[in-house]
């Protein structure tokens, strides 16, 4: 299923066709890239408010550049999908260190997330 899912949203980006994220849940950790180059290709700044998705939601990179919407205890934020996180579990999320902290205590070090 997952397979199927990620050819269709691969099959839209090649089309041009508007992205629309699918609402999704699952755990949310935070990771400090320092600069480095994420799966995206772009340097990624521990300040950026930046994600790594799991390697289904991923899709082989077909969301980079997109932004989602990352919800827990009634917090929101706004992130730029910039990375893949091949250690998360499906559904969930890797954040920047910065924008983790937006929505909860780093001192936690892994909160369960609603997406889109």
């Amino acid at each position: 299923m997952q397979f199927i899912a990620s050819f269709v949203l691969a099959a839209l980006v090649a089309a041009g066709s508007a992205l629309v994220v699918p609402r999704s849940s699952g755990p949310a950790t935070f990771y400090d890239p320092a600069g480095a180059l994420g799966a995206c290709g772009n340097p990624i700044q521990n300040t950026d408010f930046a994600v790594a998705l799991n390697t289904a939601d991923f899709a082989g990179g077909a969301l980079c550049g997109q932004n989602i919407n990352v919800n827990f205890n009634g917090a929101s934020i706004t992130v730029n999908v910039q990375d893949l996180c091949p250690g998360c579990a499906p559904g969930g999320i890797d954040l920047t260190e910065s924008a983790f902290a937006a929505l909860a205590d780093t001192s936690l070090g892994r909160i369960d997330v609603t997406w889109s």
